[in-house]
């Protein structure tokens, strides 16, 4: 049987990727043909770790050695999941060792993680007002330019607060539960 910390990672970590699916699948469409699908899924993805990483952090603030290693785990998914998909492409060639690993990826991904995490800090709970005033920031970096809409007006329009405060209730309720268990 898993530990109650690998299990929170576990859910976490397919959380992640569910919820950064979902908001791209919606967002996207809303950007305009302008928008790089790349970015906006990489800096979907940074965002919803981060997210993601404070509500698992806020559910063990009871553990701090289980907070601080999930936390942090969760922090990592982007980069994990860039690696699995570098994986991916050299397996598809079948060139396993031939493949230039473009390093400039792990530092862009990390400039944008610590963005997010000077907007969500540890230990607090980003719930719907936190979200509310810091999403306008993400929705103005995956924009191209030149929209008609504000980013909060596109938010709004999209509901994207609301689909991501539900995410990050649900992983805090599922940690709390089983960090209590």
């Amino acid at each position: 049987m898993l530990s109650s910390s690998a299990r929170i990672v576990a859910f976490a970590a397919s959380a992640v990727l569910s919820a950064t699916q979902d908001l791209v699948r919606v967002v996207l469409p809303a950007l305009t043909d302008d928008a790089d699908p790349e970015l906006v899924a990489e800096e979907t993805l940074v965002l919803v770790s981060v997210v993601t990483a404070r509500a698992v952090e806020v559910g063990l603030k009871d553990a701090p050695e289980a907070m601080e290693a999930a936390g942090q785990a969760v922090l990592e998914l982007p980069f994990l999941y860039h690696d699995y998909l570098l994986g991916g492409r050299m397996v598809a060639e079948g060139s396993e060792g031939d493949v230039e690993i473009d390093q400039a990826v792990y530092g862009r991904m990390a400039r944008k993680a610590e963005f997010y995490g000077v907007h969500f800090p540890v230990g607090r709970f980003p719930g719907s007002h936190a979200l509310a005033d810091k999403l306008p920031l993400w929705m103005g970096r995956i924009s191209p330019p030149k929209l008609p809409t504000s980013p909060d007006k596109r938010l709004a329009d999209l509901g994207l607060v609301d689909l991501l405060a539900t995410h990050v209730r649900l992983v805090l309720a599922f940690t709390q539960r089983s960090n209590n268990t």
